[in-house]
C-alpha cells in the first residue's frame, strides 16, 4: 500500500513549494488578508497529509481500526485500498505519526494555557492600575488608560476585548492618530489575530526543526500587523495610519542604525507611505480559491483509490 507514502511526500512537497512560491509572489504585502488565508491553508494541507497517511496506515497496520475506517464501504473500495499489503513499516509510520499529533495537540494547549496565565495577570494589573471608579461597570469596549512615560497602546484579547493606551501616547499622538492606532488594536481583536499567533507558535515551538512551522510563525506575526495597519489606513488614512506608528515608537530605537526586534516597523511605515496598487477584486477571488483548493489536494489523493474502484 503506497498511499500513505504519496500523502506525506505531497506533504513534504506543499511544505517546500508553498512558502517559497509565496515569499517570491508580489502580492502578500498588497494583499495581507488574502496571504493569511493562502499560508493557513498551506499548513492546514500539511497537517492533513500527515494525518490522512496516520490513519491509512494504522488502518493497514491493524484490521481492527481498518474496519472502522472503511465501515459501510463496499469490497471493492476495501480492496483498491490493499490493506492486506502492508508490512511493518505501516506501524512504525501510524504510530510516529500519532505521536505527532498528540505533541502538537500538547503544544497548541500548553500555548493557550500559558496566554490565559499572560492575560489574566495583565488583566489584574491593569484592575491594580486603573481601578473601576465608583458606580462604573465595565463596557464592552471599554478603553484604559494608564499612567506611562511610554508612548504605547495594545489591545488585551478576551471577552470583551480590552484597549489601553498610555498618557505618553494620548500626549504624543495628534489629531485622528489616536483613532487609527485604536483602529488598529480592534481589528486585531475582530479578526482573531490571537488565535493564528497562538497555533502558528505552538508548530514552531513543538517542531523547531521544521522550516514550513517557523515561516508560518514569523509570517502570521508580520501579516496580522500589515491586516490591522490596513484597518486603521481604510478609515483615517495612511498617512495618519504611518505618524501614529512613529510617534508611538520614534523612541524605541526601531529607526535607527541598529533596530531593535521591532525592525518590521520601518517597513510597514514605508508601506502605508507608498502604498501599492490593491489586486483587483478578480485576482483576489482566484487567489482566495486557488488557496483554498490546497488542503483540499490530500483529500482527493485519499479517495482517488476508492472513487476509481467505484468507476
Amino acid at each position: 500500500m503506497i498511499l500513505p507514502a504519496v500523502l506525506l511526500l505531497l506533504g513534504v512537497l506543499t511544505a517546500v513549494v508553498g512558502p517559497r512560491l509565496l515569499a517570491r509572489a508580489d502580492w502578500p504585502d498588497r494583499e495581507p488578508v488574502v496571504a493569511l488565508w493562502a499560508w493557513q491553508c498551506v499548513i492546514a494541507a500539511v497537517l492533513l497529509c500527515c494525518a490522512l497517511s496516520m490513519t491509512f496506515s494504522a488502518a493497514a497496520a491493524w484490521r481492527a481500526v481498518g474496519g472502522h475506517v472503511f465501515t459501510g464501504a463496499p469490497v471493492a473500495v476495501v480492496e483498491a485500498y490493499t490493506l492486506g499489503t502492508a508490512g511493518a513499516w505501516a506501524h512504525v509510520t501510524a504510530v510516529m505519526l500519532a505521536c505527532g499529533g498528540l505533541w502538537s495537540g500538547a503544544m497548541l494547549v500548553r500555548e493557550i494555557a500559558r496566554a490565559r496565565a499572560r492575560r489574566r495577570a495583565r488583566r489584574a494589573e491593569l484592575r491594580r492600575r486603573a481601578p473601576l471608579l465608583p458606580g462604573e461597570e465595565p463596557g464592552s469596549d471599554r478603553l484604559v488608560v494608564l499612567e506611562g512615560d511610554r508612548p504605547d497602546a495594545w489591545c488585551l484579547p478576551g471577552t470583551p476585548p480590552q484597549l489601553v493606551v498610555t498618557t505618553a501616547a494620548l500626549q504624543r499622538l495628534k489629531g485622528r492618530q489616536l483613532d487609527a492606532v485604536l483602529a488598529h488594536e480592534r481589528g486585531h481583536a475582530r479578526a482573531r489575530h490571537d488565535w493564528l499567533l497562538h497555533c502558528s507558535s505552538a508548530l514552531a515551538d513543538g517542531f523547531p526543526q521544521v522550516p514550513v512551522f517557523s515561516a508560518f510563525r514569523d509570517e502570521m506575526h508580520r501579516l496580522v500587523e500589515l491586516a490591522a495597519d490596513d484597518t486603521a489606513s481604510r478609515r483615517f488614512g495612511r498617512l495618519t495610519t504611518a505618524l501614529a506608528l512613529v510617534e508611538l515608537n520614534e523612541d524605541r530605537g526601531v529607526f535607527g542604525p541598529c533596530p531593535t526586534a521591532q525592525a518590521h516597523v520601518p517597513a510597514r511605515v514605508h508601506r502605508l507611505l507608498t502604498p501599492g496598487d490593491r489586486l483587483p477584486p478578480s485576482r483576489r477571488l482566484r487567489l482566495t480559491a486557488a488557496a483554498s483548493l490546497v488542503p483540499a489536494l490530500p483529500v482527493l489523493v485519499a479517495f482517488l483509490p476508492g472513487l476509481r474502484a467505484l468507476g
